[in-house]
């Protein structure tokens, strides 16, 4: 027999609860506001009206005075009945549990048995909800292996699944993005926050200072990723307006100026990057990030039929002096920025194709502009051309 199948069946089995004597001790040690419920309880149970009775179950977690008595609850009394829950509702109860164990030992043990009676066979979705959050428990108790252990073994379940609820999703990515940031790494926290975000709402998921928070680390995130070249997704988002009115907001302001590939801006900003050290200590980073930025926005700006460069011309568009426009043209290539040739001789630099972007409202103004204009020349050779038809017919 393998260890693990040996492992399962040799498991001890939980004592059998007493579910009556269970009731009838809460009664007589709770508060007498809470004393309802029970008595709910020992009624509905008897009666083995099993949704009636999770939906008192909801109520009694919700009650101001309940709190101390949750865990219990749901151990003693709920564990009785919760095959006949949905695996996911049970999930989400587990997990709302959870969170009145302070013990970090104790914590872990909870949700590990929870996972243990949640299996990925019964219900994937419910599976992966309690691997996450066991996985962003460990990661706050300093276990970063065990919680990116976790974390693949989530991925791989919900990889698989075709579609699942937004608080699945979420509570992944949320232990993705949080475990990308205690390692520092800027991109994958980047998109994993993201995607959080677009499994949450705002208002209703979280507190004003855990959104400002996320805006305040995703914008360093968004400076720092070595690969992130364009912000409009994150300057579209309400996120940012976390930041409004407080003394991160020049932080936004930098983000737009990253985007719009403004230098002259960019150096008026700088003085403020002692706000954040870690920003000050990227400096000559953010100065090549921001010239790639300035070289992207440039190449954009410019007609299809437009976007063969002089080095003269990249060099006044970007601060840079001429001996390094030739490495920062480079670079652009082997980030996948753009796409082209360098004409050493001639010193040209020819762009065939630049990275397809989020564009910021001032940046669609600019491109219906273009579309106006080029309108405006199919319409001029119509006219022209036209009586050349009528005469040829």
């Amino acid at each position: 027999m393998s260890s693990s199948a040996q492992s399962s069946s040799d498991r001890p089995r939980p004592p059998k609860l007493d579910v009556e004597e269970y009731l009838t001790t809460a009664i007589s040690s709770t508060p007498s506001d809470l004393h309802p419920f029970f008595e709910s309880f020992q009624n509905l149970y008897s009666r083995k009206l099993w949704h009636q009775l999770t939906q008192k179950v909801d109520e009694f977690f919700d009650h101001t005075l309940a709190k101390p008595y949750r865990v219990d609850v749901f151990t003693r009394f709920v564990r009785d009945f919760e095959e006949r829950l949905n695996p996911l509702r049970l999930a989400e109860m587990g997990i709302k549990i959870s969170q009145d164990i302070d013990n970090p030992a104790q914590h872990l043990e909870f949700l590990t048995d929870l996972l243990s009676r949640i299996t990925q066979d019964k219900s994937p979705d419910a599976h992966v909800l309690v691997l996450s959050t066991l996985a962003h428990a460990k990661l706050l108790f300093g276990d970063l292996e065990g919680s990116k252990t976790d974390i693949d073994a989530a991925w791989k379940v919900l990889d698989k699944v075709d579609a699942v609820e937004n608080s699945v999703n979420g509570a992944y990515y949320r232990v993705a993005a949080d475990y990308y940031k205690a390692k520092a790494e800027y991109a994958p926290y980047y998109r994993s926050s993201l995607l959080y975000l677009a499994c949450v709402d705002l208002e209703k998921d979280m507190s004003q200072d855990e959104r400002l928070l996320r805006a305040h680390d995703l914008a360093l995130s968004a400076f720092l990723a070595e690969t992130i070249y364009n912000f409009g997704e994150l300057l579209m988002h309400p996120i940012l307006d976390s930041l409004d009115g407080t003394p991160h907001e020049w932080i936004k302001k930098l983000l737009f100026t990253f985007n719009e590939g403004n230098i002259g801006k960019f150096e008026a900003q700088s003085p403020l990057f002692g706000q954040e050290p870690i920003l000050l200590g990227n400096y000559p980073f953010l100065r090549q990030k921001i010239c790639l930025m300035a070289l992207i926005e440039s190449v954009f700006a410019r007609g299809a039929y437009d976007r063969t460069m002089s080095f003269q011309t990249i060099s006044e568009e970007t601060r840079l002096p001429l001996d390094e426009v030739e490495h920062l043209i480079m670079k652009a290539l082997s980030l996948k920025l753009i796409r082209g040739s360098i004409d050493q001789v001639d010193q040209k630099a020819v762009i065939t194709w630049v990275q397809p972007r989020v564009l910021s409202r001032i940046q669609i103004g600019k491109l219906a502009d273009r579309l106006e204009a080029w309108k405006k020349k199919l319409d001029g050779v119509a006219e022209r051309i036209a009586p050349e038809l009528l005469v040829s017919s």
